[in-house]
């Protein structure tokens, strides 16, 4: 261990790499698309013209929130009609890049804000483990992947950087901040939701035995990191320092909260499921055989989600060239692994969709 801070976990990459490679966080959100147009659909919106409230919790760089959100917003113009003001807050570290945010949401074809009269896209730059909106605010959440990220790392993972693969100490700690986080999540949400209101929630799943199906290729980007200390392309000291944040969560740790089917800060866990989600990738290698196409897209899906919390713990001398030479080797390497033999990341995806107690 080290007296050099381990670094909290990073937004994504920048100019829109996650909006061009995330495409698995895509497929694990449409699994739970329906559960958000159905709350849409059975949400209370009370009289008058009070603008209705939609908060994306952990927006990225917005390609992901598109469909979901212009979902919503169909249903909600079928109830509401077309004068009602639609508010649309996407949340997100300050460290986002809110700029290809607001860019997709002014040129993409596929925008809900293009041609959508009175529908108000806003950002705020604030982790979600804070208060985000005012109470009684929120009428629909959605949170797509992004509570896998803990707010806090608490230890070093001994020769490896992701939380499954610790084992012991190390383990229960991880997992004590997972549910400590959770229930601060639910905590906050329960403050900003109006009564009636409704939240969906997906991330990463687990089994029972705390294993997510993202093994392999985290531990493919670990061997390349050891070849990079060996190498010279970083220090032993900035590895050891190197670990994402990140806590796949099982239908258990995402009901704990609500024991015995009871409430949880006003809340109640409506539905709660895990499913498996196919990878896209391999899909597409199932049909054209292109192993090292299906290796590439692998890595920069790594790349865009996870490289920039790992070159965090470089050095405080870092530059950008630095941090970039540093993403590129990892992309290299983990690409060449992954392409002998290919491979799928056969991964979960766990759904919760909540609803505030009371009425509108």
């Amino acid at each position: 261990m080290t007296n050099y801070p381990i670094p909290a976990s990073g937004a994504m990459e920048g100019g829109g790499a996650y909006n061009k490679h995330a495409r698995l966080p895509a497929s694990g959100g449409a699994l739970a698309l329906p559960h958000f147009i159905n709350a849409a659909e059975k949400l209370p919106l009370g009289a008058g013209n009070q603008p209705i409230v939609i908060a994306d919790y952990g927006s990225s760089q917005g390609r992901n929130s598109l469909a979901p959100i212009r979902r919503a917003i169909e249903v909600l113009r079928t109830r509401a009609g077309s004068e009602r003001p639609i508010l649309v807050y996407h949340e997100d570290l300050p460290a986002n890049d809110f700029n290809a945010l607001f860019e997709l949401l002014d040129k993409d074809p596929e925008s809900y804000a293009l041609n959508g009269a009175n529908v108000f896209p806003c950002a705020i730059g604030r982790s979600f483990y804070q208060s985000v909106l005012p109470p009684d605010h929120v009428h629909l959440g959605w949170s797509s992947y992004a509570a896998m990220w803990i707010s806090r790392v608490p230890t070093q993972i001994p020769d490896h950087f992701f939380v499954p693969r610790s084992t012991g100490e190390v383990r229960a700690a991880f997992e004590r901040q997972g549910a400590e986080d959770w229930t601060r999540f639910l905590s906050l949400r329960a403050n900003e939701l109006r009564a009636g209101g409704r939240l969906v929630v997906t991330v990463p799943g687990a089994d029972e035995g705390g294993l997510s199906g993202h093994e392999g290729i985290m531990d493919d980007a670990n061997a390349t990191l050891v070849d990079m200390v060996a190498d010279g392309t970083i220090a032993a000291e900035e590895r050891a320092r190197m670990v994402i944040g990140v806590w796949p969560r099982s239908r258990r740790d995402l009901l704990a909260p609500f024991a015995d089917g009871e409430r949880f800060a006003g809340l109640r866990a409506e539905l709660c499921e895990t499913k498996a989600l196919p990878d896209a990738a391999w899909a597409d290698y199932q049909r054209d055989r292109d192993g090292e196409a299906l290796a590439k897209k692998h890595a920069q899906y790594f790349r865009a989600i996870f490289a920039p919390t790992l070159a965090g713990a470089l050095d405080r001398n870092r530059t950008p060239d630095r941090v970039r030479a540093f993403s590129d080797r990892l992309e290299a390497g983990l690409e060449r692994r992954r392409a002998d033999p290919p491979a799928p990341i056969n991964s979960l995806v766990a759904t919760i969709v909540i609803t505030k107690s009371g009425a509108t």
